[in-house]
C-alpha cells in the first residue's frame, strides 16, 4: 500500500506514425461506469447504475451521427446484466466497441486501503494492480464475447507497472494520459509535458499511448504549461488568464467545456496535423443528477446537442470516426 508520494509516470516514447492513408480522424471515448458521489470520500459500496438505462438512446444517437464510441468498461458495469446486453448488442453489430477502465476502489481483490492516493491504480503494489486489472479484463472478454484492445486507467492513473502489464495482456493502445493536466496535487500522474500526439510506450512498438486530447487558445498558449505549473503554488493564477481571453485549456469532452470552446480545440487540433482526436466523458452524465455536468434533463439534452455540434465540424473539416481497429492497423499492428 502506498503512503501518499506522488505518482511517477513513465516519460513519454518515440512518436508514432499512422499510415498515410489513414487522414485525420476522431475517436469517442466513454468512461463507462458506476453513479457515485464526486464529492465524496471513494467506497467500495453505495454505488449505483441506473443510467445504463439511458445507454440505448446513446448508442442509437451515435450510429446517426456517426460516431462509433468505444465504451470503457469497469468492474461494476461488466458485472451488470443489463449494462453487457446493451453495450454488447452494439459490439456485436460492429457499431461499438468495449475496453477497459479500472476503478480500483470497486474492483477486487480488495486488499488496499480505500483513499485517494489508491485511486490511481499505479499508485497500488506491482501484484494487486496486475491482479484488479487482469480480473477485470478476463470478465470483460467472457461478457462480451471479444478480447479487448484498449486500456484507460480510472483517473488517469498511470504507473510505473503498468505499460509491463497491459503487454502482456494483449492491450496494443492506452489512452490513460490527459495531456496538460497535472494530477500531482492528489498523488496522481503529472502529464502536464506530455505531447498530444500519439507516441509508442515502448521500444518494440508493441504498445500505443493515445492521449486524450486537450488544447491551449489564446494569444499566451505558447506559454501553457509554464502558467499551469506556477498555478500549483498559486490556485487561482490561471483563471484570470481564462477570463481575459489570454489562454485557455481546452479538453474535448462535453463535461464542463461548451460547444464553441470545444470546436475552437476541433480546429486547432485539426490545424496542428493531429491524426486522431479522442473525445471523452463519463456514461453516468447520460442520466440527470449523477454527475456535476448533467444536474438536470436540460443538461442531459445539451449534452446531446453538444455532441451534434461537434460531428458537424468535424464532418465539415473531413475528420470521420475511426475504431480501435483501424488505429491498430494504420500503425503497423
Amino acid at each position: 500500500m502506498t503512503t501518499g508520494s506522488m505518482l511517477e509516470v513513465p516519460p513519454a516514447g518515440r512518436s508514432a506514425r499512422l499510415a498515410p492513408g489513414f487522414g485525420q480522424r476522431v475517436l469517442l471515448t466513454v468512461d463507462t461506469e458506476e453513479e457515485f458521489d464526486w464529492r465524496a470520500p471513494f467506497r467500495r459500496e453505495g454505488y449505483g447504475l441506473s443510467h445504463v438505462a439511458a445507454i440505448p438512446r446513446f448508442q442509437t444517437f451515435c450510429e446517426r451521427i456517426g460516431a462509433h464510441p468505444v465504451y470503457l468498461v469497469d468492474w461494476p458495469i461488466v458485472q451488470d446484466a443489463r449494462a453487457v446486453e446493451v453495450i454488447g448488442d452494439a459490439v456485436r453489430r460492429g457499431t461499438a466497441e468495449v475496453g477497459v477502465q479500472l476503478h480500483p476502489w470497486v474492483n477486487p481483490p480488495f486488499e488496499e486501503e480505500v483513499s485517494v492516493t489508491n485511486s490511481f491504480a499505479g499508485n497500488l503494489p506491482q501484484g494487486l494492480e496486475a491482479a484488479k486489472f487482469t480480473l477485470l479484463r478476463d470478465a470483460i472478454e467472457a461478457a462480451f464475447g471479444t478480447a479487448p484492445q484498449i486500456y484507460r486507467a480510472g483517473r488517469y492513473g498511470l504507473g510505473p507497472h503498468t505499460a509491463a502489464l497491459l503487454k502482456q495482456a494483449g492491450i496494443r493502445i492506452d489512452t490513460s494520459v490527459r495531456s496538460l493536466f497535472d494530477y500531482s496535487d492528489q498523488d496522481g500522474p503529472d502529464y502536464s509535458n506530455h505531447p498530444l500526439t500519439p507516441y509508442w510506450v515502448d521500444p518494440e512498438q508493441r504498445l500505443l499511448e493515445l492521449p486524450v486530447t486537450s488544447t491551449y487558445w489564446g494569444p499566451l498558449r505558447a506559454l501553457g504549461p509554464l502558467l499551469h505549473r506556477v498555478q500549483r503554488h498559486v490556485p487561482t493564477f490561471f483563471s484570470g488568464f481564462s477570463r481575459l481571453r489570454l489562454l485557455e485549456r481546452i479538453a474535448l469532452t462535453p463535461e464542463g467545456v461548451s460547444a464553441a470552446e470545444a470546436i475552437r480545440g476541433i480546429d486547432l487540433s485539426i490545424d496542428a496535423g493531429l491524426p486522431v482526436l479522442v473525445l471523452s466523458f463519463h456514461s453516468p452524465t447520460l442520466a440527470p443528477g449523477h454527475t456535476p455536468y448533467a444536474a438536470t434533463e436540460a443538461q442531459v439534452e445539451a449534452l446531446y446537442g453538444w455532441f451534434e455540434a461537434v460531428y458537424s465540424r468535424l464532418a465539415a473539416r473531413g475528420v470521420r470516426s475511426c475504431t480501435v481497429a483501424e488505429i491498430i492497423a494504420a500503425t503497423g499492428g
